[in-house]
């Protein structure tokens, strides 16, 4: 029985498909590692991220590592996988003769095939988790039809493609059986889910399914793409239980003139409207949401538009991140990035020191607050567990004191928040 590693790298789209195609490899046999350390494998697969510098950069000295340790003998076979590999394997090939074949983002079934077996249909539905035991994240379609001036994701991936509603709801109820109790809905816009397969959005019908899993206990919406944002999907959200008062909509940017630029289908108007309905319907909700700063054209004054509309929204969880060209996206191919890399890495900074600020005082609120938390480990004397308001690996995290209690990892406990830093919580085991 050979052993397979499978190292995943980049984002949780892509931790879905190892374990896609880790299960295909388990049916017919083959013992499956997850573990960009492990050397002891006969066959080591790297699941690829080519979405920006810093992600190629990543993937390649990754596969440059296992190139070396199959010159010295000490794997057997090396594969290559994913975004890296669907655009650039023909220039990496003559670079990297230490990997056996190099496959794209929509070859599971070629790949299953060079390590000789057969792609297997009734699988489809199966994982081999490589998240914690008791969280997982469900795709529910693959690519994108936005085309955003930055984004080569339609490059890679292609168009919007929904994953039918009964696969999905048939790979969450094996997930449950599994012990999964947390469920993070991921796509690269999951608010148009089924609009290819049903004719109009389905998000809202497909999260109500799921809240019917008896098992799973938390349902966490990722990448709601703030365009035509379904009013359904806000009263689902408002109504099911089950549903974490979470939302990740990454708005990118609230300059009309940077929204244009970047080709995205909303407006500063549209953005300010969506959050205040959002906090009506969800009074308690968190939001979370992803910046882009140093995109071609932005000025000074487009980028004080950004900061205020950080404090006039203060969300709860922000990242940010500086523009990089990316071959063959529009602002690649038709805009010049005319802002400086420093002025870039500054207004970075100026936006996270802002979100800071917001974060510390958004905690500070919660102390005193009780929260139902889910445990995700131990550390030393204390365990580290998420309320409903946080996502696994992304967001903040709760220090918990168990006052000598033996807590279990992936189990639900009822604590109080003692005390706050600018992006962590403490707190003390009430039940």
């Amino acid at each position: 029985m050979k052993k397979i590693n499978i190292i995943t790298l980049g984002c949780s789209k892509n931790t879905v498909d190892s374990e896609h195609l880790a299960a295909q490899l388990a049916e017919v046999g083959y013992k499956i590692v997850f573990d960009s350390d492990r050397t002891d494998a006969d066959v080591v697969v790297i699941n690829t991220c080519g979405f920006i510098g810093d992600a190629k950069q990543e993937s390649i000295d990754t596969i440059l590592r296992a190139a070396q340790l199959k010159s010295e003998g000490r794997i057997e076979e090396l594969f290559v996988v994913g975004c890296l590999s669907q655009r650039y394997a023909d220039e990496l090939r003559p670079e990297l003769p230490e990997v056996d074949d190099f496959f794209g983002v929509n070859d599971w079934a070629d790949i299953v095939a060079r390590l000789g077996a057969k792609y297997n249909k009734e699988v489809e539905t199966k994982r081999e988790i490589s998240t914690p035991s008791h969280y997982a994240y469900l795709k529910i379609s693959e690519g994108c039809n936005w085309m955003c001036g930055y984004c080569a994701i339609p490059l890679i991936r292609g168009r919007h493609k929904s994953v039918p509603m009964e696969q999905l709801v048939a790979e969450a109820e094996q997930l449950a059986e599994k012990g999964v109790r947390e469920l993070m809905v991921i796509a690269q816009d999951t608010t148009y889910y089924g609009v290819d397969l049903y004719g109009e959005r389905k998000l809202a019908e497909l999260l109500e399914r799921l809240c019917r899993i008896e098992k799973i206990e938390w349902i966490r919406l990722h990448y709601a793409y703030p365009t035509d944002f379904p009013d359904q999907v806000i009263e689902v959200m408002a109504r099911e239980k089950k549903i974490c008062r979470y939302l990740d909509i990454p708005f990118q940017h609230i300059s009309d003139n940077q929204l244009k630029a970047m080709k995205r289908r909303h407006t500063k108007a549209d953005a300010y409207t969506l959050v205040e309905k959002l906090r009506k319907a969800i009074p308690d909700i968190a939001l979370r949401t992803t910046l882009l700063v140093g995109y071609p054209t932005e000025t000074e004054e487009d980028f004080a538009e950004l900061m205020q509309f950080v404090r006039d929204c203060r969300f709860d969880r922000l990242g940010v991140f500086a523009y990089s060209e990316e071959e063959g996206t529009y602002s690649a191919t038709k805009l010049s990035d005319d802002v400086a890399d420093d002025v870039k890495q500054s207004r970075v900074e100026r936006i996270m020191r802002l979100q800071e600020r917001i974060s510390l005082e958004n905690n500070a609120r919660r102390i005193g607050q009780k929260m139902r938390v889910i445990i995700d480990r131990k550390e030393g004397d204390f365990y580290i567990g998420r309320s409903e308001y946080d996502s696994p690996e992304v967001d903040q995290e709760l220090v918990i004191d168990s006052s000598g209690k033996r807590l279990m990892r992936g189990k639900f406990y009822e604590v109080e928040i003692t005390d706050a830093e600018d992006y962590d919580l403490y707190a003390r085991l009430v039940k």
